[in-house]
């Protein structure tokens, strides 16, 4: 063999092997094999002691119970989306509510949809793609699921009438997708968001995953990036909820627990300063990831619903002019 074939055959070997740990990297981070039961049961490892486990259990098995009906829709890029709808009363305020990475939202809103019903709101608990009843086997971090929001808010519109007054809510990745949805052409019956715990950008969290697993994000990232558009044909650089978040004027709620080694409560101190219109920040000591409401259950409510009082307010004073 000459000289250029074995250079030949090397940069062909070396390209193989760069695509083959991208292809790992995309089956890490962003694939989700698709399974028959959603785990609502799974904790998260936030929480830290038998007391904390036990409420999320209580309140993981009160909602279980709850009536819901399921409904369906179809995404902007033609995957099909599901949600849980709890019917409160005719004519009430809607939460939509966006769960975490690789979580389902009877867990990771057992507490936030429990408020939720008994502030009298009707809720739309989402599963984001990928996850639960929905389609789809690539998590994108908000990139494409900002897109899915904007069409849960339409359907919502069609649903329940021009006059509904909605709400969106997240915890972690959802929280993130809401506030990089904020800067989409939302209808204007987009009263408020309220995002637990979310990450500033998809490679921020990422990056700070890698830090924390020793793997250097210099090596990691440029394969997760690739691994990203080659196999979930996305670019983690195309949404970034502290970008969003400078462009929106839609009031924004944010929570996060100071003990959340996850995704870092700095994270939404970054968020609050950057927000270009009304903006909130409760942080809560000794909370983890997730784990505000059953940490101080009363601050979380009180913040919740003086924030959407407020909102409410809001739209009462827009629609008198």
């Amino acid at each position: 063999m000459g000289v250029t074939k074995k250079l030949i055959a090397c940069a062909a070997g070396a390209a193989g092997a760069v695509m083959a740990a991208a292809g790992g990297a995309y089956y890490t981070a962003f694939y989700a094999p698709r399974g028959p039961v959603e785990d609502h049961y799974r904790l998260p490892t936030g929480a830290r002691d038998d007391r904390e486990k036990n409420r999320m259990l209580s309140l993981i098995r009160e909602m279980d119970a709850i009536p819901y009906e399921r409904v369906f829709i179809t995404a902007h890029d033609g995957v099909r989306l599901s949600a849980r709808y709890y019917h409160v009363k005719d004519g009430a305020p809607l939460q939509i509510q966006f769960h975490g990475y690789r979580g389902t939202g009877v867990r990771d809103f057992s507490g936030g949809n429990k408020l939720a019903r008994e502030m009298g709101f009707n809720t739309l608990l989402v599963d984001q793609r990928a996850h639960g009843r929905s389609g789809g086997h690539t998590i994108t971090f908000g990139v494409r699921e900002r897109y899915d929001c904007l069409s849960w808010t339409d359907y919502a519109v069609e649903r329940f009438g021009p006059n509904v007054t909605i709400f969106l809510a997240g915890v972690s990745m959802g929280a993130a997708t809401v506030l990089m949805a904020s800067e989409l052409p939302l209808p204007g019956n987009v009263a408020g968001i309220i995002a637990d715990c979310p990450y500033t950008s998809p490679e921020a969290i990422i990056e700070k995953v890698c830090r924390d697993k020793k793997i250097p994000p210099s090596l990691g990232m440029p394969l997760l990036r690739l691994g990203a558009r080659a196999c979930g044909r996305f670019d983690l650089r195309a949404a970034s909820a502290l970008e969003a978040v400078r462009h929106t004027e839609i009031p924004i709620l944010l929570i996060h627990g100071e003990a959340d080694s996850f995704v870092p409560c700095d994270m939404s101190r970054e968020l609050h300063d950057a927000c270009a219109g009304p903006a909130w920040l409760l942080t809560v000591p000794g909370a983890g990831h997730g784990l505000s409401y059953i940490v101080n259950t009363g601050a979380y409510a009180r913040a919740v619903e003086s924030f959407t009082g407020m909102c409410l307010e809001r739209k009462r004073r827009e629609k008198n002019g």
